[in-house]
Order: C-alpha cells, then sequence, then structure tokens
C-alpha cells in the first residue's frame, strides 16, 4: 500500500534549499512517528512530495496510517493510491483505463462521475484527451448512472508523471503547516485550559518546536491534569521531536500577591510575576519566545493596555496565536484537536483572584504595588522548578498512597475505564462477569462524590499508570474504595 504526501504550499514556494531543507525535515518527522506508532515504515522524499511505502494492504492498517500522517505538520494531502510504470505511455491509453476499471469501478457503480488527470512532464496527449478516455471505459464497463460534468457523485483522479501512472484510491486532508523543527522553540505557558491548549497546538502546527511551562497554583491534582493534557498534545501532534516540561510551584507567589498586592492590580501582577518567571525558564533552555493563550478583551488581564504593561516586564518575545479569536471558535478548535474535554474539566486559577479588576492598569501603579512584593518568593519558585522529558512526564508523578492491583475482580466489582474516548473505541474493554463504566481520567474527580461508597472500584488504563495515579490520589484524599484493574497479559 502506498501514500502520497503532497507538501502544504507554503513550503512549495520556498526558495530551493529552504524547500530541500523542509522536505527533509518532513520526511525525517513522518519516519520517526510512523516508527514510533507502526513500526518501520518505508518513507522516501521528493522534490514535490514525500512517499510512504507500507508493507502491507490490510485496510484497517492503511486507515490506521493515514489518521497518523493527518496529525504531522507539514501535509496538505495524504493520496492513497495504485503506483504503475507504464512503457509508452503515449500510446497505452487501454492500459490506463484498464487499470482505473479495475481500482475504481466499484466506487462509480450505481453513481454519476467524472475524470480528472493532473500531468507532469512531456506527453504527446492532453489531460482531457485522457480524461474522455478513460471515462468512457469507466461509463461502459463500471455501471454507473452516467457522466456529470459539474456535480458528480465520485470524482475519479489519476495523476501522470512521465511514465507513472498513480490512482488515487482514497484522499485525506493534511494538518498543514510547516514541519516541526524547521522553525524555532518556543516556550508555551500552559495552564491546561481552552486557550493554552490551542494556542500550544498552533505553534506546534506552525513548525515551532513547542515545550510546556505549567505554574501550579492548585496541588498536585492541577499538575496532574496539565501533565496529561501536554503528555496528549505532544503525542498526537509533536511526537517527532522530544521537548521538554517545566513546572514551576506558584502557589507561594500566589500567596505574597494576595497578601500585598490590591485586589484590582493582582490579575496584572500575576501575569508579569509568570511572564518573569517563564523568561528566566526559557532563557535557561535557550529558548527565544514565549506563548501564551490571551486573546484580545476576554478576560480583563487581556485589554490591550493591560498586556503592553504586562509584556513591559520582560525583553523575551510573546506570541499570542489566539489573539483575535473568539472564544467560541476556540473551543471549536479545541474539540477538534481533542483537548476539549481536558480543558472543560480543568480548574482555572487565573481568573479568580480579583476583585473588580483593572482593564486599564498604569505602569506607575503596577511598579508601586509590586516594590511590596518579596521577590525572594519568586526566587525560590524558579529555583524549586522541575524540568521533565515530555515522554516522562507522567513518570514524574509522584504519587501520595500505595494502592492495591487486581489482576481478578470479584462479581461485585465495578470496573471504571478511564481511558480517552479515542483509546477506548480503539481498544473496547470486555469482561463477562462486571459492570464496566466509562469515565475518561478528566472527568474522575468532578464526579468521585456520585460513586456507592459501599462498593469497590477499579481503575482501568492501557499501562496501568494512569489509574494507579488517580487511585493513589482518591485513596489519599480518603476515598478507601478505589483499587486499580490490572489484567494478567
Amino acid at each position: 500500500m502506498k501514500f502520497v504526501i503532497k507538501l502544504f504550499p507554503e513550503i512549495t514556494i520556498k526558495s530551493k534549499p529552504v524547500r530541500q531543507r523542509l522536505v527533509r525535515q518532513l520526511r525525517q518527522n513522518i519516519s520517526e512517528v510512523l516508527k514510533r506508532e507502526h513500526g518501520k515504515i518505508a518513507v522516501q522524499g521528493f522534490w514535490d512530495k514525500v512517499e510512504v511505502q507500507v508493507p502491507d494492504d490490510k485496510i484497517e492498517l492503511g486507515k490506521s496510517v493515514a489518521a497518523t500522517l493527518q496529525r504531522i505538520p507539514g501535509i496538505a494531502n495524504i493520496l492513497r493510491v495504485q503506483n504503475y510504470t507504464i512503457e509508452n505511455i503515449n500510446d497505452n491509453f487501454d492500459l490506463i483505463s484498464e487499470l482505473t476499471i479495475k481500482a475504481l469501478s466499484h466506487e462509480v457503480k450505481d453513481k454519476t462521475f467524472v475524470v480528472r488527470i493532473k500531468r507532469a512532464g512531456i506527453h504527446n496527449f492532453t489531460s482531457s484527451e485522457l480524461e474522455r478516455y478513460v471515462g468512457g471505459g469507466l461509463l461502459q464497463h463500471g455501471e454507473s448512472k452516467g457522466v456529470d460534468l459539474h456535480n458528480p457523485d465520485v470524482t475519479v483522479r489519476l495523476e501522470i508523471r512521465d511514465s507513472e501512472l498513480y490512482i488515487i484510491e482514497e484522499r485525506f486532508k493534511g494538518l498543514g503547516g510547516f514541519p516541526l523543527g524547521t522553525q524555532d522553540d518556543v516556550l508555551s505557558l500552559i495552564s491546561g485550559g481552552f486557550d493554552s491548549t490551542v494556542s500550544s497546538y498552533l505553534t506546534m502546527k506552525r513548525g515551532l518546536k513547542t515545550h510546556f511551562c505549567f505554574f501550579n497554583l492548585g496541588g498536585s491534582a492541577h499538575e496532574i491534569g496539565v501533565k496529561q493534557v501536554s503528555l496528549y498534545l505532544w503525542e498526537k501532534y509533536g511526537a517527532s521531536h522530544r521537548v521538554k516540561f517545566v513546572s514551576v510551584p506558584f502557589e507561594g507567589v500566589l500567596a505574597e500577591i494576595l497578601k500585598t498586592v490590591h485586589h484590582s492590580q493582582m490579575g496584572v501582577v500575576l501575569k508579569r510575576m509568570m511572564l518573569r518567571a517563564a523568561s528566566e525558564v526559557a532563557e535557561s533552555l535557550q529558548i527565544q519566545a514565549l506563548v501564551m493563550g490571551d486573546s484580545v478583551a476576554q478576560v480583563s488581564s487581556q485589554t490591550l493596555t493591560n498586556m503592553c504593561v504586562i509584556d513591559a516586564v520582560v525583553e523575551t518575545l510573546v506570541l499570542r496565536p489566539l489573539i483575535t479569536m473568539d472564544k467560541q471558535d476556540i473551543i471549536g478548535l479545541s474539540a477538534k484537536i481533542g483537548t476539549e474535554d481536558f480543558a472543560k474539566n480543568m480548574p482555572e486559577y487565573c481568573g479568580v483572584i480579583s476583585d473588580k479588576p483593572t482593564t486599564c492598569a498604569k505602569k506607575e501603579r503596577i511598579l508601586k504595588e509590586e516594590a511590596n512584593f518579596d521577590f525572594t518568593v519568586l526566587e525560590k519558585a524558579l529555583y524549586d522548578r522541575r524540568t521533565i522529558k515530555i515522554d516522562q512526564v507522567m513518570d514524574s508523578v509522584q504519587t501520595v498512597a500505595d494502592v492495591e492491583l487486581v489482576s481478578v475482580p470479584k462479581v461485585d466489582d465495578i470496573i471504571i475505564d478511564i481511558r480517552h474516548p479515542d483509546e477506548r473505541e480503539k481498544s473496547p474493554l470486555m469482561l463477562t462477569n462486571n459492570e464496566i463504566q466509562t469515565i475518561a481520567f478528566y472527568e474522575l474527580m468532578s464526579k468521585v462524590d456520585k460513586f456507592d461508597l459501599e462498593k469497590t472500584y477499579l481503575l482501568y488504563c492501557d499501562k496501568g499508570t494512569m489509574s494507579q495515579l488517580h487511585a493513589s490520589h482518591l485513596k489519599g484524599m480518603g476515598y478507601e474504595h478505589f483499587a486499580v484493574y490490572s489484567p494478567l497479559p
């Protein structure tokens, strides 16, 4: 099975050396991601495309590979094709027609169709001449309803490149953007909500190697949630390049702000403290720019005046990919990329500390308020930060209690499948004797009070890491009736 990868149009307009570099990086990225998810698959780069040869013709594998390719930045379209070398192609209309009928006659059965052909190279025929010839063959042998040039049910697509024939069996839309790693590194300030996850996705899509910086205002439960969504984003859209996750304990900074800063100025001061810290983290990682999820006038700290005052505290470039997006559009994009369920179950701390917050901060007033702040608290937070490789981020979570691992559940035990819905759909959990409930891990904490204290609940996930983390934290909170379902291999 072969896939032809079409380049994002902005790649094709670059100069020759830049284009070659971008294509080379895209090929490497595709190879790395496919290897992680499907094993070694042949990937070959060309001037205007990348080809992927899958050593199996199973339809399910093809769909899975196509889905993986759709998540890799730099790709405009993915074509699943049948590829043939046609000798004497100028005089071989019959063979082209026969191969097309064999491959696609079932697609046009009982439907109207049109044939569209793209050519590259020198031929003694036009695209329209070959379209009519192939169309005539399909009309005669395909049991179709006929040809419709303007509004067909099916468009039959072929590509001719010199003596190569590509019969396009299926077309998938790619992510677009630039290949990851072709642009510079950035540090995204991620809280786990709609805005920060979407802005991180957008920088990854644009080819920026996106690291994550989390300011912890809500304890271990908040940190686990943000680590989970950061890992999800990286695994889905950025797995070709390893990045870092930096966690900065900011509870002390917040407490100092609450003690020393006037309530109307707290939001702006908190953001300035975060930028100060993020700028130092970025410098230590040799990163030139920060990424924030601000959108004009969405909340009080995001007026132009306030953002100017906030940004003035650092010299580091601050990028805001969402700056003109409406909230509903942000939520819609969050749903599309798979972070909506994480975000809507993530507590929001930054926006609740101010009573009647200012929308027009004055730099002089902010500096006066910050003069009362003990900056050793900020220095301690930075000193205590933890930097972790993103693929090890869940391994670093400290559990608060030991939990029981159950390989054979009792009849009355209730299994809770806490996997992401995408994972459950790929590999449903099947048990004969036990009730199975499906509650994604990001919803678990919000529903814990509704469980029957007289019953035993066993949390389940594929690797056991997530289920042990959540069971451990629940146990540490006093919920003793939770354990982990760990089936025997």
